[in-house]
């Protein structure tokens, strides 16, 4: 029985320039050392600066994992479209339509494409770690828990915890962990 086990950290705590602060850096370097023994085969990151020197600082720690920009982990906003504004709760509607347009996701099309490209189970087991943003882990601990659409919304993770979902060859997908700083 083959599984994937895919490690979601949101970045490093971030300045606001983009780039990360101290206390990020010494977040992702925490990060890499509470890593340095889970087998991880590839670390996926999103291109914003944030995320990628949070992975630049993993590495370190795992120095044969390659790693590379993925725009599937990109930061996203899940938003209704009109056809669907009903799912969501009218307190959130607000909010949502003030999501800038280069965040925006409608119908979160590209958080499911991605949950589709990493959420499969092959012949062998895979451990893969995304370094990406808040929403986008949201959004897949909402899409393994089988919660309503909106639900990824206040799932509030803290910088480079660790959430774990799990794919395992005839079960459900399933959540491991949620938000863990034991590292931090």
């Amino acid at each position: 029985m083959a599984r994937t086990r895919l490690y979601l950290v949101r970045h490093g705590e971030q300045e606001a320039d983009g780039w990360l602060s101290p206390l990020g850096r010494e977040q992702a370097d925490r990060l890499g050392r509470r890593l340095r023994t889970v087998p991880v085969s590839t670390i996926h990151h999103s291109p914003l600066t944030r995320a990628a020197q949070t992975a630049e600082i993993v590495a370190g720690h795992l120095p044969r994992v390659p790693r590379h920009d993925c725009d599937f982990v990109a930061d996203r906003t899940p938003v209704p479209s009109p056809d669907h504004r009903d799912a969501y709760p009218d307190r959130w509607l607000r909010w949502l339509d003030d999501v800038p347009a280069a965040e925006r996701d409608e119908d979160a099309t590209a958080l499911r494409a991605a949950v589709a490209h990493f959420g499969v189970v092959g012949d062998d087991d895979r451990n893969e770690l995304l370094i990406t943003h808040n929403f986008v882990i949201g959004w897949f601990v909402r899409h393994v828990l089988d919660a309503p659409h909106w639900r990824w919304i206040g799932l509030d993770l803290d910088n480079c915890a660790i959430s774990t979902v799990q794919w395992e060859t005839g079960r459900p997908p399933a959540l491991i962990s949620f938000n863990d700083t034991g590292h931090l």
